[in-house]
């Protein structure tokens, strides 16, 4: 104990001391502002931190409908946990922001402002709040991978009864529809699957898997590229246009031939 003592009373103690502990506060500092700023290294570099960039493009242009904090308001949902995948599909679709609130967004041509840079931007912001499905990665948007004939069982067993087996859309309740899946990029019908935009139910991986979900896309792509050569394909939606074209067009001659028929009987003497 004596010499602990002597140490202490040692004229270099103190300074000892003042070292040490600027040393723990120096380190404890440093591994905080690593958890609260992860974007420190992208600015250091010279890069812009996407998640401050997203938070600014979000507070100008969605924050109106879905609150400052993306906690929702009576007019937009909330969009903490959406991810990143749903933001993506939104803006790029052109169905955010919205023009008019009404029963489903439409899409649409995209704001002036919408680039791919501040949609990922915007897409890293609402990410950072709560997680949610990521934006997929391009092996998994690849349709030459796929295998368009399982892709068709699948759309068949989950999608057909609102998109129909071309994809040309169709009508849901209350104002709302299944769009047509003729505009949609690889990206956009993977991300669709992924958040279940509108009326459309989510399929995860855990029910979808990837592998899965690129067959779909190839099924769709194989769909687009086929012709009807059969005749007039009456936009692909199925019995309800053919059985309307068929009950007007026989219903018209049905009623010439009575025409002709009468027309002729009352030319006999």
């Amino acid at each position: 104990m004596s010499r602990i003592t002597a140490r202490r009373r040692h004229p270099l103690a103190r300074y000892a001391v003042l070292i040490f502990a600027l040393a723990i506060f120096g380190v404890g500092y440093t591994t905080i502002a690593k958890f609260s700023r992860p974007a420190d290294a992208a600015l250091a570099s010279g890069k812009a931190d996407p998640v401050a960039e997203g938070k600014s493009l979000f507070q100008a242009h969605c924050s109106s409908c879905h609150g400052l904090s993306a906690e929702g308001t009576s007019t937009g949902p909330t969009l903490i946990g959406v991810g990143a995948a749903a933001v993506d599909f939104q803006v790029s679709s052109g169905r955010m922001p919205a023009a008019n609130p009404g029963a489903q967004a439409p899409r649409k041509p995209t704001a002036p402002w919408v680039t791919p840079e501040k949609i990922e931007a915007l897409a890293a912001y609402v990410q950072s709040l709560g997680g949610g499905p990521t934006v997929p990665e391009d092996k998994w948007l690849d349709a030459s991978l796929g295998s368009e004939a399982k892709g068709g069982e699948l759309f068949r067993a989950n999608c057909i009864q609102c998109h129909n087996w071309a994809g040309g859309g169709g009508a849901l309740t209350q104002g709302k529809y299944a769009p047509a899946l003729n505009a949609p990029s690889e990206k956009q019908i993977y991300e669709a699957m992924a958040t279940g935009p509108q009326a459309m139910p989510v399929f995860n991986d855990s029910t979808i898997t990837p592998e899965q979900k690129r067959d779909i896309i190839a099924y769709v792509k194989g769909v687009r590229e086929q012709t009807d050569p059969g005749g007039f394909g009456l936009g692909r939606i199925g019995p309800v246009t053919e059985g309307l074209v068929a009950w007007i067009v026989g219903i018209s001659v049905l009623a010439l031939a009575a025409i002709w028929i009468t027309a002729k009987k009352r030319q006999k003497p």
